[in-house]
């Protein structure tokens, strides 16, 4: 510890969190709160999940998990050995000494943040709120909403923040299907309200995790940190994406163009393009950001600017394709299509903000017949109609005018694509050293 402890509240919290007797909550179980509570259960601390959804808190106290990223042994260990327990009561709060808010921050139908599962959230805290309880706020959200959204709410009925209760902001970096880099040993970023709150947050986190906690003096740098990380990757993606764009009306191969950069050790990192963005953060993110410097009179040109150059990647996709079929004197319309892969990225099943979905709906938009593939994802619905993935077989490519590889999943059969697709159109690279396409190949 960097200072001696004075205040007696700060003290016992203290004492619970390192003798780890401190009973952990977890609001929001999906990608970003199932495989921390598995993780703070693993390291020894009681644990209680809430969701308002009964079924995801039926499937858990049964053993049962729905997320990739979560070792199923692990979950059916923690379950048995009553470390975690999931609920729908909110009222269990008041028996909760650390509560993590991990919640869904999505964005409205006009790109403004949706902060309402934080103040939702916030308020069941506020319900049953205590002295000696530290709260942290995980979602990715704009600068300042710890300190202007959560703590109006947690003080309303009088307790002081620093003194009675503590708040921080840690930024969730979870990044779907990585296998390097987990909730286990991803750095985390503390800020707290006070000192104080640093510290406690600080000291849970390293109570649980084999990674660096980065401190930092508030939570809105904190806020700030993870809205810059995807923001960076935003623009970058952007600027392959455009560079595609440019490469295809010049005769390039951008990837060969990336390939050749990436080779300057210094200077150069290289982002790929592909057929959209998805997911839950680099999508989104920028939005939170934009929609917030609007109170400073600030209108942030190149974040947007690249934005538009990502959300315009599945119509370019679909107007490739066009002048794809074309060149065989094949219509759009009336032509029969499939997608492979529907996630919005490599060997996970997450269909959050997928390019897929917009795809579709430039497709069905021109009349084609739309079909899709992929391994983790067996059926989904959009726009009022079932979609079920079309068993990848010769006989079901041979009946494609076009097959465009979407998403580049690792346990694909490229082999069987390559050697029974007319037409394959390539937007992420993974078939472009592959010899043994027999029909024509082409890529974005």
């Amino acid at each position: 510890m960097s200072k001696t402890i004075t205040n007696v509240t700060v003290e016992n919290l203290f004492t619970r969190i390192k003798n780890k007797t401190a009973k952990i909550g977890i609001i929001g179980l999906g990608y970003v709160g199932l495989p921390l509570a598995v993780e703070i259960a693993k390291s020894e601390y009681n644990v209680v999940g809430f969701d308002v959804n009964q079924q995801k808190v039926d499937s858990l106290n049964n053993g049962h998990n729905y997320i990739n990223d979560v070792n199923d042994e692990d979950l059916v260990k923690i379950v048995e050995n009553n470390k975690f327990i999931s609920t729908t009561d909110f009222s269990q709060i008041q028996q909760i000494d650390v509560v993590l808010v991990c919640v869904p921050t999505p964005i409205d139908a006009h790109q403004h943040p949706d902060i309402s599962y934080i103040q939702s959230a916030t308020k069941n805290i506020a319900n049953y709120i205590h002295d000696e309880m530290l709260i942290v706020l995980e979602s990715t959200t704009y600068p300042n909403t710890t300190k202007e959204v959560m703590l109006p709410i947690l003080m309303e009925k009088g307790h002081k923040v620093g003194e009675d209760f503590f708040l921080a902001y840690s930024p969730e970096r979870v990044d779907p299907g990585n296998e390097n880099f987990k909730t286990k040993n991803i750095p985390k970023i503390v800020g707290g309200i006070t000192e104080d709150c640093t510290m406690l947050t600080s000291m849970f986190y390293k109570s649980v995790l084999n990674s660096n906690i980065h401190e930092v003096s508030s939570p809105a740098v904190a806020e700030m940190a993870k809205i810059l990380e995807n923001t960076f990757r935003n623009i970058n993606i952007g600027l392959a994406n455009e560079m595609a764009i440019i490469c295809n009306k010049m005769g390039i191969d951008v990837w060969e163009v990336i390939n050749a950069a990436a080779t300057k050790p210094f200077g150069f990192m290289p982002f790929y393009p592909g057929p959209g963005l998805g997911g839950h953060c680099i999508p989104i993110d920028p939005f939170y950001l934009s929609w917030k410097v609007k109170e400073y009179k600030y209108h942030v040109r190149l974040i947007e600017t690249s934005s538009e150059i990502n959300n315009y990647m599945p119509e370019f996709v679909v107007e490739r394709s066009m002048k794809i079929l074309n060149e065989v004197k094949k219509p759009l319309n009336g032509s029969n299509v499939l997608l492979v892969g529907a996630a919005y990225k490599k060997d996970i099943d997450d269909i959050r903000e997928s390019p897929i979905f917009e795809i579709i709906k430039y497709f069905e938009g021109h009349g084609a017949n739309v079909f899709f593939n992929d391994p983790y994802i067996s059926e989904f619905n959009f726009n009022g109609k079932k979609y079920v993935s079309f068993p990848l077989n010769k006989e079901n490519l041979s009946k494609m005018d076009l097959s465009i590889i979407v998403t580049n999943h690792t346990s694909l059969d490229y082999k069987l694509i390559a050697e029974h697709s007319k037409i394959i159109f390539d937007t992420r690279n993974a078939m472009g050293n592959y010899s043994g396409i027999k029909g024509q190949y082409y890529k974005l």
